[in-house]
């Protein structure tokens, strides 16, 4: 499924517009995206929860060469699958 489908979703169950449907998936996004950028926690009970890990940097290979390559350090997004989502997938 992706934003589209999940717009689609939204108007058909609650029985508003696709514009109205649009703007709610956009402000939720948006929401979760700011809480991550300012390094926050999103958690969404029984879903999952997503939250920004920090890496350090370190000194790589380059597969092609074998030359060392120097990785920098960087922050990414780590999402964690909830307990029932986990157990509704793996039944």
């Amino acid at each position: 499924m992706n934003k589209s489908g999940l717009v689609s979703a939204l108007q058909r169950e609650a029985g508003i517009s696709k514009a109205k449907a649009e703007a709610v998936i956009n402000i939720f996004f948006d929401a979760m995206s700011d809480a991550l950028a300012k390094g926050d926690r999103v958690e969404i009970r029984g879903l999952c929860s997503i939250y920004v890990r920090k890496y350090k940097g370190y000194v790589g290979r380059n597969p092609k060469t074998g030359a060392p390559v120097e990785i920098l350090p960087k922050t990414l997004p780590f999402f964690k699958c909830g307990k029932e989502l986990k157990e509704r997938i793996d039944y």
